[in-house]
């Protein structure tokens, strides 16, 4: 492996516009085209609409567990960031490589993909599977399909390493997450008369005020989880919309949260008692107007990473690391919690980059991050090889 086909390749996925609303195809037709140039054959696991695909590939031989290779092709949108380099293609300064999707995580990619012919020529006696995903950035959507998948294969994956920047450092856990949309229905009426009518702007606020004194009280007074940055659960407010004109009582107004929880809480828990308070607020509102309402619907929902610390993947996903550092947990969430619950295989997170340029303007990842990745691939290839 080297630095010029790592290159060569981020180059041509960075190229791809595959952020979350757009279609990947034209990335996964690429990635099937050089797969095939070396002899390697690929399936796709398409959405409803046949927009979208996983990838799934298996180099070595078949019905055999074998090492997982994970990652996604979707990124976040460059709209509204303030880029001063061409985010759809690559460049250099100072041994940066920039372009949107270098760290997050198209970085890790390149090198598997690039590390493909040394895959090939090694004669595998234990196989190494790429599992490529979309939509994971909306909510790792897309990777349930192929967990659907995998479920229906005789023998699955030994092991899951999913490439997101950890800087290389081999991370066992994540906070899982839970996203809803509160949706409020309000009685409109002038301004002047604001009484006769239902405020949906005022209900809402006053949901989000308690959404908001549930995170200060995590913050407060836990539980908590050593080892997090942020070592407890957080609730997050992300989005608000409602009202028409200042001199009319809005009629609807609508908004996103989240909640980022640590294995300890279960945030369902929260959901109810949200649910209670709009329970008691709709009371109150249908007393104006019987057709008030406030429905909760949620958007995005995946358990958090958890592997023992005693697991041997973590010994073997260390020795590829060439490193003794001590294991990490990160604060944003991957498909790890899907494959280990629903497949019941050891995964960890470990690939190359930071997240702290992930999702920002001028993403980019460190050269020696790529290098080191590449001599992470070859130590995956050398143990999987005949002796």
């Amino acid at each position: 492996m080297n630095d010029a086909a790592t290159l060569s390749i981020l180059r041509q996925l960075i190229s791809f516009d595959t952020t979350s609303a757009r279609s990947n195809l034209s990335l996964m037709a690429w990635i099937q085209d050089y797969l095939s140039g070396h002899g390697v054959q690929s399936d796709l696991i398409y959405n409803d609409e046949k927009t979208k695909a996983n990838l799934y590939a298996t180099l070595g031989p078949a019905g055999r567990a074998g090492v997982m290779l994970s990652g996604h092709t979707d990124t976040v949108p460059v709209t509204g960031q303030d880029w001063t380099k061409a985010p759809h293609s690559l460049s250099e300064e100072n041994g940066r490589f920039y372009g949107r999707g270098t760290a997050d995580m198209k970085g890790f990619i390149a090198v598997a993909l690039a590390a493909v012919p040394a895959m090939q020529a090694a004669q595998l006696q234990t196989p190494i599977h790429l599992a490529l995903s979309y939509d994971e950035e909306i909510g790792c959507v897309g990777v349930r399909r192929m967990i659907t998948m995998l479920q229906q294969h005789p023998v699955k994956p030994a092991l899951c390493i999913i490439g997101e920047p950890t800087g290389l450092q081999v991370v066992n856990k994540h906070k899982g997450k839970l996203a809803a949309r509160v949706t409020v229905r309000g009685k409109a009426c002038h301004s002047g008369m604001a009484p006769q009518g239902v405020n949906a702007v005022n209900y809402a606020a006053r949901l989000i005020s308690w959404l908001e004194q549930q995170a200060r009280l995590r913050q407060q007074q836990g539980p908590f989880e050593e080892g997090y940055d942020i070592p407890f659960s957080t609730v997050h407010t992300g989005t608000v919309q409602g009202g028409q004109a200042l001199n009319i009582v809005p009629q609807h107004c609508s908004f996103l949260f989240e909640v980022r929880n640590i294995a300890s809480e279960n945030p369902r828990d929260l959901l109810a008692q949200l649910r209670d308070q709009a329970e008691s607020l709709a009371l109150e509102m249908c007393q104006v107007d019987d057709s008030c309402g406030i429905d909760i619907e949620i958007t995005t929902e995946y358990p958090g990473l958890s592997t023992a610390e005693s697991s041997e993947a973590i010994t073997f996903v260390r020795h590829l690391t060439n490193s003794d550092a001590p294991l990490g947990n990160i604060n944003f969430g991957t498909e790890g919690g899907l494959f280990s619950q629903a497949l019941q295989i050891p995964t960890l997170v470990c690939g190359p980059g930071s997240m702290e340029q992930g999702h920002k303007p001028d993403e980019y990842i460190e050269r020696s991050q790529l290098q080191q990745c590449q001599a992470f691939m070859q130590r995956l290839i050398n143990r999987l090889s005949p002796p």
